[in-house]
C-alpha cells in the first residue's frame, strides 16, 4: 500500500509517517510544495535511521502526481467523508492520501473522488487527529486486510527470571 501526503507543512509528521512507511514496506509520495526541507532535522530526526529503507518519491503537483500513477485506486482521508475507513476495501497496490495538517485535502480534489473519501470517527466538535497517528490508524487497516503480507506477524518475549522476595 502507498501514503500520499498532499503538501505536508510539519516535518516531524512527516517524519514520523516515513518511519511507519519503512516498517511496513509502505512507499510515502510527497506533492508539493512541503512546508519543510527534506533536510530539515526534526524530519531526519523522527525518521530515525530508517531513511535508507524508505521508498520515497517527490512531485512537483497533485496533476504531477496523477499523471505518473494513471488508473490507480486512490482513498482520500478527509473528516467530511461519508464512507468510514474501517467499512472500504483495501488492495496492496491502493494509494491512500492525506492532506495537510491545518487544512487536509482541498475540495476541488476531494469532489473529484467523492465515492472514494474516507473518515476516522471522532467525538463530536473535535477537528482533526493529528497526521501520523491518522496515516499509521487507516494504513494498519489496510495492512489487516492484506493479511499483512510481508510483515513479522510474530513476537518474541525474552525469557525473564523472576526472584521471590
Amino acid at each position: 500500500m502507498h501514503i500520499v501526503l498532499h503538501e505536508p507543512e510539519i516535518p516531524q509528521n512527516t517524519g514520523n509517517i516515513a518511519r511507519t512507511c519503512a516498517c511496513t514496506g509502505s512507499p510515502l509520495h510527497l506533492i508539493q510544495p512541503l512546508g519543510f526541507s527534506l533536510d530539515e532535522k526534526h524530519l531526519k530526526r523522527a525518521g530515525l535511521d530508517y531513511w535508507s529503507q524508505l521508498e520515497l518519491y517527490v512531485y512537483e503537483s497533485y496533476e504531477d502526481f496523477l499523471e505518473r500513477h494513471p488508473g490507480i485506486q486512490l482513498w482520500l482521508a478527509t473528516t467530511k467523508a461519508p464512507n468510514v475507513y474501517s467499512q472500504v476495501s483495501y488492495g496492496p497496490d491502493d494509494y491512500i492520501m492525506f492532506g495537510k495538517e491545518t487544512a487536509g485535502i482541498p475540495e476541488e480534489i476531494l469532489a473529484r473522488h467523492k465515492k472514494d473519501c474516507i473518515r476516522i470517527p471522532m467525538g463530536a466538535g473535535f477537528r482533526s487527529l493529528n497526521l501520523s497517528n491518522s496515516v499509521a490508524i487507516v494504513l494498519y487497516e489496510g495492512l489487516r486486510q492484506q493479511n499483512f503480507a510481508g510483515l513479522q506477524e510474530t513476537g518474541q518475549l525474552r525469557t525473564c527470571t523472576y526472584i521471590d522476595g
